[in-house]
């Protein structure tokens, strides 16, 4: 999962283009990918299926099997320092780690057949043999991390075009919050000088969170920024305006892409409460089940009713394509309407170590 940008360490990390073979679900899928690597070399070395050779296939499926264990036992313990190398140097070391693990289960099988003795002296050359496994691994092993780095570098390119789909949110974002608060400002400074002040403090606070948002950022952060938000929607709207936070179980570890919350509270405000003479309320529920950060927000929905505003197309989708790029397929984003509420509901994956 990618971090903020204030941990260097961590950046790299996420940066590095070989996957997390520390993770239990990465080293099944390597000794699935063996396995059929296994059955691919059988097939392509037989003249006919029959009679199989169910023999080869379990020793190269065995020699293939210890190889990427041992692989990924390595990667592991060195991926903290291989991260810190330029991509080159790293996809040289990892190769070549891989070539020494293929030599080395290749002298491993042929001696463990020699003192089963099921082969004999003389029934395979294993100079050949070695040569054979080591340009075969090096080909297999040059494609691999080809694909790796090819993936990588997609990954980075989705990043750099979310950070600019970001900074044009907030650029955005941020005329709409100038405009309406400068003429509650002015509106303030003869009546109440105090309240007037305040704003501008709210205004000032909440456009150095605006501008300096990247990445993820702690829940709280978000929560404090759309309460500035609302705060001064509230001065606005007056009565017609009200709403409540629910929050349940958080912890100051839970952390939100930047900007998700805000401008689905700004939709809620300009499509559903400024569309009624009286008003109406939001509900935000947050809440972390331990596994999971389940978002809620209900506000009215006036079916009959066409919205003076424009619509906000551009940062929900930006909203969902954040929070699949961050948490994958288990994140969702989901909105319907029944009756007189719209409700928007978001969840997304977050245990409690990350």
């Amino acid at each position: 999962m990618p971090q903020t940008a204030n941990n260097p360490h961590n950046s790299a990390l996420d940066d590095f283009f070989l996957p997390d073979l520390c993770n239990m679900k990465a080293v099944l899928r390597l000794l699935v990918v063996t396995e059929l690597l296994a059955v691919f070399l059988t097939l392509a070395d037989l003249e006919r299926l029959t009679p199989f050779p169910w023999a080869d296939l379990g020793l190269t499926s065995f020699l293939l099997a210890w190889v990427g264990l041992c692989t990924a036992t390595l990667l592991c313990a060195l991926r903290k320092q291989l991260s810190r190398l330029k991509h080159s140097y790293a996809a040289f070391i990892v190769l070549f780690l891989f070539l020494m693990m293929v030599a080395f289960f290749t002298f491993a099988a042929e001696g463990l057949l020699l003192y089963l003795q099921i082969r004999h002296v003389g029934e395979v050359d294993v100079g050949t043999a070695l040569v054979r496994n080591v340009l075969m691994g090096g080909i297999i092993g040059g494609l691999v991390l080809r694909y790796f780095y090819l993936q990588e570098l997609l990954l980075r390119r989705q990043r750099a075009e979310l950070t600019a789909r970001v900074q044009a949110l907030q650029a955005r974002i941020r005329p709409h919050f100038l405009f309406n608060s400068m003429n509650i400002i002015a509106s303030l400074i003869m009546v109440d000088p105090d309240k007037a002040e305040q704003v501008v403090e709210d205004l000032s606070s909440l456009f150095r969170a605006s501008l300096k948002a990247e990445g993820e950022v702690p829940l709280k952060d978000e929560i404090d920024l759309c309460n500035r938000y609302l705060n001064i929607e509230k001065l606005r709207l007056g009565k017609r305006l009200e709403f409540e936070w629910r929050l349940d179980g958080l912890i100051p570890s839970l952390k939100i892409p930047a900007l998700t919350l805000q401008p689905l509270l700004e939709n809620a405000i300009y499509h559903g409460v400024e569309l009624d003479d009286e008003g109406g309320k939001l509900t935000i529920l947050v809440e972390w089940t331990g596994e999971l950060v389940n978002i809620v927000i209900t506000n009215p929905y006036h079916q009959h009713k066409k919205s003076k505003h424009k619509g906000n197309n551009m940062a929900t989708a930006n909203i969902k394509e954040r929070l699949k790029v961050y948490y994958g397929d288990q994140a969702t984003f989901k909105s319907v309407s029944a009756g007189n509420l719209f409700t928007t509901q978001i969840s997304y994956p977050l245990p409690q170590q990350q």
